[in-house]
C-alpha cells in the first residue's frame, strides 16, 4: 500500500453516531487558561458515565471496555472516532493506547479541535508509522509530509504506546513514546473538543484500547 493514500477514507461514524449528539451541538465555551501543566480533563475509562460515545454496529463498536475505552473497526477505509463533548483551546493531551487485535497496518490516535466535522489528527500504526493532519470539509490531509513516515519510536504489533499531542496557538507537536516526532504550523481551527481515533486501511479488525487519558494546559 502506498502510505501517501492514507488519507483516503470514509469516516463510518459521521453516519452512525454523530447523527445523535455530536460535540457540534456543545455550547460550552472554551475553558479559560489554566497554569501550564493544570488537568482540563481526564479519564481513565473506570465509569461507563463520563460522556464517551457508546456504538454498536455492524462496521464496529466503540465503549467502554476492561477499565478503558475500546475502538473496533469492522469496515474498511474507516475512521471511528469519538469524544467527550467538551471545548477546549490549547490542549496537551496524553493517552495510553495498544492494539488488541487485527493487523498492523491500522490507524490510532488522538484528535484535537474538533468542531463537529473538522478536527487535527494525530496517528501512529501498529506496523510503526505516523503521521499528523487535518480533516476539513470531508477531506484529510497530512501536514509536514507528504506520506506517513516510520518512526523506531513506536512499539510494533500487540504493544502500547504513550501518544502526547500539543495543540498550542498555531504550534501542532506529535509526541510518541517521549519522542517528538513532527511539529507543524497551522491556524486553520482555533477550538474544539478532543478525542480518540482508529481506523482501517485494506483489512478489517482493528481493535484498540484506549486508556489513562488526560488532557493539561501546555
Amino acid at each position: 500500500m502506498n502510505r501517501s493514500f492514507s488519507l483516503l477514507f470514509v469516516s463510518i461514524f459521521l453516519l452512525t453516531a454523530c447523527a445523535g449528539t455530536p460535540a457540534a451541538q456543545n455550547t460550552q465555551a472554551p475553558a479559560a487558561a489554566q497554569p501550564s501543566g493544570s488537568v482540563l480533563f481526564q479519564d481513565d475509562f473506570a465509569q461507563t458515565a463520563t460522556g464517551w460515545d457508546r456504538l454498536m454496529v455492524t462496521e464496529g463498536v466503540m465503549d467502554y471496555y476492561s477499565g478503558g475505552y475500546r475502538v473496533l473497526v469492522n469496515a474498511l477505509q474507516t475512521n471511528f472516532w469519538a469524544t467527550p463533548r467538551r471545548s477546549f483551546a490549547d490542549v496537551r493531551i496524553e493517552v495510553d493506547t495498544g492494539k488488541m487485535a487485527g493487523p498492523d497496518e491500522n490507524r490510532i490516535g488522538v484528535l484535537c479541535r474538533y468542531n463537529g466535522k473538522d478536527y487535527y489528527f494525530f496517528l501512529i500504526t501498529s506496523d510503526g508509522f505516523y503521521s499528523m493532519g487535518l480533516f476539513k470539509d470531508g477531506q484529510a490531509s497530512l501536514l509536514g509530509q507528504p506520506e506517513m513516515q516510520f518512526s523506531a519510536n513506536i512499539n510494533k504489533g500487540v504493544a502500547v504506546n504513550h501518544l502526547r499531542a500539543d495543540c498550542a496557538g498555531t504550534t501542532l507537536t506529535f509526541y510518541v513514546n517521549g519522542f517528538q516526532l513532527a511539529q507543524v504550523q497551522d491556524a486553520t481551527l482555533p477550538a474544539g473538543d478532543v478525542g480518540l481515533l482508529a481506523g482501517t486501511f485494506g483489512e478489517p479488525g482493528v481493535d484498540v484500547i484506549f486508556d489513562n487519558f488526560v488532557v493539561l494546559q501546555p
